[in-house]
């Protein structure tokens, strides 16, 4: 299958139970059910990834506005934008490969840091996935769109 090299990995995250914020880690080990070290593993296959991009914290920044990394909530952090990629769509994540399954809707806890953060990010928060090839991914793993 043709591929394009689109991005790469900046920053990974798990949540784990008990803990209010995402816990940064180099590597994520993934099977088909999600990541395995996740407390949402084996909950929902078809949201079992949340990917972000740098323009959604890049785009809270332009407002003056911060907020750390992960706390969109996203378990892969790229420097690639994936938002506008059609559901079906296949990303090539290190040794995984993740298909696209639908968009994220924005949380209320956003509004805590800033009421106009919902607002800012209603079409960019992140994009849900699900893994269709099991694998790792660590941070700086290459990114590619599959079929193209």
């Amino acid at each position: 299958m043709p591929s394009k090299r689109v991005g790469k990995v900046l920053h990974l995250f798990i949540s784990k139970s008990g803990a209010s914020q995402r816990l940064g880690v180099q590597k994520i080990v993934l099977d088909k059910l999600g990541i395995t070290e996740d407390k949402f593993y084996n909950k929902n296959a078809q949201r079992s990834i949340l990917i972000a991009s740098m323009d959604s914290y890049n785009l809270i920044k332009n407002y003056d506005l911060e907020i750390p990394f992960g706390y969109l909530g996203e378990n892969i952090l790229l420097d690639y934008n994936p938002y506008a990629l059609e559901i079906g769509s296949l990303l090539k994540v290190g040794e995984a490969t993740l298909e696209i399954t639908q968009h994220c809707t924005i949380c209320n806890h956003l509004a805590v840091v800033d009421v106009k953060i919902p607002t800012l990010l209603k079409n960019d928060r992140g994009i849900f996935a699900k893994v269709v090839e099991e694998g790792n991914i660590k941070s700086g793993d290459e990114v590619y769109l599959l079929g193209v």
